[in-house]
């Protein structure tokens, strides 16, 4: 694929998901809002390498429908393997312990001796159980285009089930 053929498919797919994600109706979901999460992050394409990382996150939930989230990973033995990225999510559909959501992310990642960067757009659940309403399970769908193992783009599709998804403390 040439170089103005992978530039055009970035934007193409950057664009669409970027208006998916300021289209959605208001949310009255589990309602976060002045609340941070801490925990971890495990989407990016460095979690799928040789030497996984996942990275450290701090969410904060900008209002009931919109959140942050910062992610910082890393692994210093060798094979060292880094990220440093953030994210954005927009609940999409109301339910009592579950927010489902779409969101956009990007990272600067090294791993192996490569470095790149990655945007993601994914479709995701965060649920809650009954009981324990600060601790929330994440899993998420998706695709993402990096070019962490060599000089051009490529595109991946993402499935993460909450174990290796995310999961975020609220206080």
């Amino acid at each position: 694929m040439a170089q103005s053929q992978r530039n055009s498919v970035f934007a193409v797919f950057g664009a669409l998901l970027f208006l998916l994600l300021l289209g959605g109706r208001e949310a009255y979901a589990r309602d976060l809002q002045g609340r941070v999460g801490v925990g971890y992050n495990s989407q990016f394409a460095n979690s799928a390498v040789d030497s996984p990382v996942p990275g450290l996150s701090v969410k904060y939930a900008l209002s009931r429908d919109l959140a942050v989230e910062a992610v910082v990973g890393m692994r210093t033995s060798s094979p060292t393997n880094t990220v440093s990225g953030v994210k954005l999510f927009k609940n999409l559909f109301i339910e009592t312990n579950l927010n489902f959501y779409m969101a956009l992310g990007g990272a600067v990642l090294a791993a192996n001796g490569n470095s790149g960067v990655e945007l993601i757009g994914t479709l995701g659940a965060e649920f809650f159980i009954p009981g324990l309403e600060s601790l929330g399970f994440s899993f998420e769908a998706g695709g993402g285009l990096h070019n962490l193992t060599n000089d051009s783009f490529s595109f991946r599709t993402l499935g993460a089930s909450f174990v290796d998804a995310g999961m975020h403390f609220y206080f």
